[in-house]
């Protein structure tokens, strides 16, 4: 039975009365005036950094003359009542005890082996306490802020402002500037707050819109596409990398008679308008003979927030067919956690809203951003504080690792499209990806034989002009690699579970941890728009890691039905059984092929675990029979 649904949850027990645009801009300019005029208070900085700076040293680097004034030189204070809307991030309480419950929770004969917490024993425990709540809102209302809102775990408390009113609150201007054909701002300076503060308040978020969180899903070039589907149609004995249904993958990783995952509910980071995405799902289970997907959609914007946008709708029907496809055709729910836009502080709301609920077991995530960009913002730090609840609560983040290859930082001076390599032995990695608290799934190119799994290699497409990237036609004729995502982080510590296992000597974060099928040949034949084939007949073929992280979802919510949802986050024992050569049947190790430029560039995939496609593919149904034989895998 399907239940769509649009819903909203309350947002905690803060709130001020929304007031009109016109009245919030006059008001609160008004109100700044008065505010921090005169003090000598004691301010530090948050964990979000000055973020025009760096936007004006990247656009200057770009530049093809260095005496011309790039348009970030340029920028121009923002009017003083101009709206923002910010999100803080604050910091979790008792965190070095926290840590040590998360090591103790996938440990044997630990007193909490096992035994995840509710939200709310989170936070009783390890969230930021009512009366920290109290001094924030207070703060906020003097600098003029107003709506003020916190979040179910109060880790987030969200607030509608203007550029004035973050200047009295944080101690920075706001500029705006046009990048990639966008009008955009940035904040000056690192984001302070008074030193009482200091140790309540993380992060600052919204304070610019210049990065942004992007989707990582490629379509099979039109000319490929008949190549794809004679391919389909061969039979003999040739290993080839065709396109397949998502209703076929659990028969090519080996599922076996592994249960569905019909006990699992299943979330999807999206955004925008899903009415097309699930009635396209629709489509898809009924052509497959699957019962219709249970479904809910929940909004996690502020009030009266836009979710009309439709970009998006080809990722999320790419995530939920798959999801559903590789879950065997069916899941208990499929919960779609929409934002409204795709600003780094929107998204970290969705992440927030999936774990405050706690009614998803396995959450996917086919997007991501620039390491460096989410780490200056403070997204990076908010983000892992979210997924810390997650791992506490029993739940999985499975996120893909970008289709940029190692250049998910390199970007276009015209469209913004990242995975343009400048500098070709520079390398770096997509977040959330790069969070020790996620699954990082990258990308493989499959071949099969007569439908069978054959072999896997690294997905890399190499370079290719990036063409239309929006929907007023604009081009961009600038080449960019299509490729997995993987590399080292150049902010996450190493996690304790990946000591021995990565590179000798690494000390930051190593991914992917695991990866499948992501290359557009050998992609996801999907229903786009009620059908499957465009104008042309050609199927529409979908790949990218963004194919890769919701097989993952899907096979990892079957592993969750099979174990009665008792099974917690499985890095830990991925790390430490995987790399045994008595359980090389549980994997197809990937050996050949690297991200980067070309073979002279970029992480090389080898023998167990690499910084390419991480330990490779799952075969499911070895998996399952391995878990329900051995007690402490991911419990």
């Amino acid at each position: 039975m399907k239940s769509e649904t649009s819903a909203k949850t309350a947002a905690g027990s803060f709130a001020v009365p929304r007031a009109s645009v016109l009245s919030l801009a006059l008001s609160l300019a008004l109100a700044s005036l008065s505010v921090h005029a005169a003090t000598n208070d004691t301010w530090v900085a948050t964990k979000t950094k000055a973020f025009l700076p760096q936007v004006q040293a990247k656009q200057k680097s770009a530049a093809v003359d260095a005496s011309v004034q790039t348009s970030a030189e340029a920028a121009v204070q923002m009017a003083q009542g101009e709206p923002v809307h910010v999100t803080l991030s604050l910091n979790l309480r008792n965190e070095a005890k926290l840590d040590k419950f998360l090591r103790e929770l996938r440990t044997p004969g630990s007193r909490v082996h096992n035994k995840f917490l509710t939200p709310a024993q989170f936070k009783a425990e390890y969230a930021p306490t009512e009366k920290d709540v109290v001094t924030v809102v207070a703060h906020l209302r003097k600098a003029g802020f107003v709506n003020i809102k916190v979040a179910p775990n109060r880790q987030l408390v969200t607030a509608d402002g203007t550029a004035a009113t973050v200047q009295a609150g944080f101690h920075t201007a706001l500029k705006r500037f046009e990048q990639d054909g966008r009008k955009v701002f940035a904040n000056t300076d690192a984001a302070q707050v008074p030193a009482a503060l200091g140790h309540i308040v993380g992060s600052v978020l919204g304070l610019q819109n210049v990065a942004l969180a992007h989707t990582n899903h490629v379509m099979l070039p039109a000319a490929k596409a008949n190549a794809s589907l004679f391919a389909k149609a061969r039979t003999n004995a040739t290993p080839i990398a065709t396109s397949h249904s998502p209703a076929e993958f659990p028969g090519i990783y080996n599922a076996g008679s592994t249960p569905t995952a019909a006990n699992t509910t299943v979330a999807v980071i999206s955004e925008g308008d899903l009415t097309q995405t699930i009635a396209d799902l629709n489509t898809f289970t009924a052509n497959n003979n699957f019962a219709t997907v249970n479904t809910n959609v929940v909004q996690t914007g502020p009030d009266g927030s836009d979710y009309s946008d439709t970009s998006g709708m080809v990722e999320w029907n790419l995530d939920s067919q798959t999801i559903t496809g590789t879950s065997g055709g069916a899941v208990q729910q499929l919960i779609f956690y929409a934002s409204p836009d795709m600003q780094f502080s929107s998204i970290t709301a969705s992440y927030n809203q999936a774990v405050s609920d706690n009614l998803a077991k396995v959450i996917n995530v086919s997007l991501g951003g620039c390491e460096s960009d989410t780490n200056s913002d403070g997204t990076q730090a908010a983000d892992d504080n979210v997924f810390k609840q997650a791992v506490a609560q029993g739940q999985t983040f499975s996120v893909s690792t970008g289709d940029a290859g190692a250049y998910n930082c390199q970007t276009s001076s015209i469209s913004g499209q990242p995975g343009v390599p400048t500098n070709k032995a520079a390398y770096d990695v997509s977040e959330p990806a790069a969070s020790p608290y996620v699954i990082a799934v990258g990308g493989t190119t499959l071949y099969t034989t007569s439908g069978s799994y054959s072999s896997e290699t690294v997905w890399n497409e190499g370079l290719r002009a990036i063409g239309q990237y929006d929907a007023a036609g604009d081009v961009d004729n600038t080449k960019r690699i299509w490729a997995t995502g993987g590399g080292y982080s150049k902010f996450e510590a190493a996690p304790s579970y990946q000591s021995g296992v990565t590179a000798t000597g690494a000390t930051t974060r190593g991914l992917p941890d695991i990866a499948f099928d992501a290359a557009s040949a050998s992609g996801a034949n999907l229903v786009i728009n009620g059908s499957t084939t465009n104008q042309n007949g050609n199927l529409y073929t979908v790949g990218g890691t963004s194919l890769a992280a919701p097989i993952f979802t899907g096979v990892w919510a079957r592993m969750q039905s099979a174990n009665n949802n008792g099974l917690g986050f499985p890095a830990a024992s991925f790390y430490k059984y995987f790399p045994q050569s008595a359980n090389a049947s549980l994997l197809h190790d990937v050996t050949s092929g690297t991200n980067g430029y070309s073979s002279s560039y970029g992480y090389k995939a080898g023998k167990g675990w690499d910084a390419v496609t991480g330990f490779g593919s799952l075969n499911i149904s070895n998996l399952n029979s391995f878990i329900a034989n051995t007690s402490d895998f991911a419990r």
